[in-house]
């Protein structure tokens, strides 16, 4: 017969390991704050949606990336690959009696899109509204050229 509780710190183990190298909280630790209160840091790695829809004069892409400004956005085109870029850097201070505490985060992301042939890059237009971001990407009949065009987001 089996000692009860040996299997109760066999089947603990498992349990322990698991919660600790889980995927959804490995990469959130905890931290002690002042006030004794646990919290989770987040790290947020997602890549923003991108939807592209091709209609007959233009290619129009739209891009989710809720709580950036404008001035957050990098766009350019280069050699047929348009590239969408973002950085964000966000601080908090603040000051008790007895600590002070300083947080601060820093965000990015860069998707690339080969273009076809046909697109015309002096046209291309950026707008951010409400949360996405708009570019219109109008068609045109010859061929790109191999220079490179910063396209300003308004």
């Amino acid at each position: 017969m089996k000692n009860l509780s040996s299997l109760s710190k066999r089947s603990m183990m498992p349990s322990l390991a698991s919660e600790l190298f889980d995927s959804e909280n490995f990469f959130s630790p905890r931290i002690w704050d002042f006030g004794g209160n646990f919290f989770d840091l987040k790290f947020d790695t997602s890549i923003p949606s991108l939807n592209i829809i091709e209609n007959k004069n233009d290619f129009k892409i739209e891009l989710a990336a809720p709580g950036l400004e404008k001035k957050d956005f990098k766009v350019k085109v280069e050699r047929g690959l348009l590239t969408i870029s973002a950085e964000q850097e966000t601080k908090k201070d603040e000051e008790k009696e007895n600590y002070t505490r300083k947080e601060f985060s820093y965000s990015s992301f860069s998707r690339s899109v080969r273009l076809p042939e046909h697109c015309d890059y002096e046209k291309i237009s950026a707008k951010y509204e409400k949360g996405v971001l708009n570019l219109t990407i109008p068609k045109r009949d010859s061929k790109l050229k191999d220079d490179v065009k910063v396209i300003e987001v308004v």
